[in-house]
């Protein structure tokens, strides 16, 4: 696509992204056909095509307007048509440069900057989120809908291993996750103890940055961005650490864009690459683990407490009636496919086939707050693919996308972790013949 950039921007670091990200875009419209909300909305300007050609007349100079802003805020930048694209367009990139010179000359009606900047500041703050999220799960039913579904329901974690091991792993703790579920963080790290590993977290390291990023506050996601670095760092200077591992898929995808934000950073730009080839998603790392064998029923011997009932409690096993739901920066964003199915099935998951697993479900962080009819439109469609054939349970891989379709359905919503976290712990306890 020939491209003829304005002053302000041409010669930046976002105008050499942007130009050469508009340069490949053959216009093919091939993107159209699994764009969520071109599905739902049938509109040229609310798919990757149409959006593309609204960003580009916006960095060649022309004033955008209200609407413009309206159809980059209905993106999901579920990055869906980064799957599809037949010429590698990296529109996830472009749609962040769009939304920020957009924000720079169009103001926000208030009420939309009011709720922005609460979210920015309130999710990406953990001691303060989990003081609100007790208050508000206090009073939940006189919320709105649409809040009282995403304040998701108190499961109790269970026990944190506490035994040292020879290997370790560093574990973000996200901004919302340990306190909305943190049942997942404690699985995980039960699972790994199971296999003889150990979760560290870092103090200091907060929201992994995706939160600000998306409301359009790229230098407060910068900042957070290195202060994560900060925190990760002394560990791997010393060795300490295998891997960053992530259990929740939106965080690794935006950690291991760390590199790409920094490079022009030159105090932290080596030190995000080392970030990002350290950093795996929790399939990545424990999955050929576990589908090896080296942590089920063959291994009950192994020296963990961690997966152990209270006394006089039998581990049940967990439903195996499944179906799975992919989280878009799991599919699109780290390019994983497959691999939570593959494991979930070796340790004897029945999957049921599930439609359209591509599309996104509505969540996409703050998106379901921010367009409310759309995610929700987007959840009923995807909950009526994953529940046509009557699974007992759902499993995703982000929080996100479990909080999201927990509030529109009965059926329980968990993630994978959990799931292996009860079949492991149900294996260690079967009866001897």
């Amino acid at each position: 696509m020939e491209t003829r950039l304005a002053s302000w921007i041409r010669d930046t670091a976002d105008g050499h992204a942007a130009e050469q990200i508009l340069r490949a875009c053959v216009h093919c419209g091939f993107c159209l056909a699994t764009c969520p909300t071109y599905q739902l909305l049938g509109d040229e300007l609310d798919g990757p095509r149409g959006r593309i050609y609204q960003i580009k007349q916006v960095l060649e100079g022309t004033d955008p307007g209200r609407q413009t802003q309206i159809h980059l805020d209905r993106c999901l930048t579920c990055r869906n048509c980064e799957t599809t694209c037949p010429s590698g367009v990296a529109y996830g990139h472009l749609v962040e440069i769009g939304r920020v010179a957009v924000a720079q000359r169009v103001r926000r009606p208030l009420v939309e900057r009011l709720l922005r900047w609460t979210l920015k500041e309130g999710l990406t703050r953990p001691t303060l989120f989990a003081a609100v999220l007790g208050l508000f799960r206090s009073v939940a039913p006189l919320l709105p809908g649409r809040w009282r579904a995403k304040l998701g329901v108190a499961r109790p974690a269970g026990a944190w291993p506490s035994t040292a091991r020879a290997r370790t792993v560093l574990l973000p703790r996200g901004c919302t996750q340990p306190a909305m579920l943190p049942s997942i963080d404690a699985a995980t790290a039960r699972v790994l103890d199971a296999i003889g590993v150990q979760v560290i977290v870092a103090e200091g390291a907060r929201c992994c940055g995706a939160i600000r990023q998306h409301l359009e506050d790229h230098a407060g996601a910068l900042s957070q961005f290195r202060r994560n670095i900060d925190a990760w760092w002394p560990y791997i200077e010393a060795r300490q650490i295998e891997a960053i591992i992530s259990n929740a898929s939106g965080c690794g995808a935006t950690i291991r864009e760390y590199a790409y934000a920094l490079r022009d950073d030159p105090s932290y730009a080596a030190k995000a690459q080392r970030i990002v080839e350290l950093t795996r998603d929790l399939v990545e790392f424990l999955g050929p683990e576990l589908t090896a064998g080296s942590c089920g029923q063959e291994r009950s011997a192994a020296p963990t407490t961690a997966l152990q009932p209270p006394p006089g409690q039998i581990a049940e096993p967990p439903p195996r009636r499944i179906a799975f739901h992919p989280p878009c920066t799991l599919q699109h964003g780290l390019r994983i496919r497959g691999e939570v199915e593959k494991l979930l099935t070796s340790l004897g998951a029945q999957l049921v086939p599930v439609a359209e697993a591509h599309l996104c479900c509505g969540s996409a962080g703050t998106y379901s707050l921010l367009q409310p009819a759309l995610a929700q439109a987007l959840r009923e469609r995807k909950l009526a693919q994953l529940l046509h054939e009557q699974p007992q349970m759902l499993l995703s891989a982000n929080i996100g996308c479990i909080a999201h379709l927990q509030g529109g359905t009965g059926i329980p919503v968990r993630h994978w972790i959990e799931w292996v976290d009860a079949e492991l712990a149900a294996r260690r306890h079967v009866p001897p013949d």
